[in-house]
């Protein structure tokens, strides 16, 4: 599903017109975005569970020549995901 596929039913589900339900999601997102920034979980419960977490750094292989590389420590999105989304 695109946003615009999921932005057409948000607002066939809701009774909004497109504009304001695209305004919704986008204000969605941009307040999920903001949180995680800042080092906040974002929590639905019953739905997902969001939040940044720092992945140490190690050695890998580089696929074709079989070299060793050190891939550096970065910050990542630790997402999960409730089963309830599933059906």
């Amino acid at each position: 599903m695109t946003k615009a596929e999921f932005v057409e039913k948000f607002a066939a589900e809701t009774g909004f017109s497109k504009k304001d339900a695209a305004k919704a999601v986008n204000a969605f997102f941009d307040v999920t975005a903001a949180a995680l920034k800042k080092g906040d979980k974002v929590v639905f419960p019953g739905a997902f569970k969001a939040e940044v977490v720092e992945r140490k750094a190690r050695t890998g292989r580089n696929p074709l020549t079989g070299a060793e590389m050190k891939i550096p420590a970065k910050k990542v999105i630790k997402a999960k995901l409730s089963d309830k989304l599933l059906g």
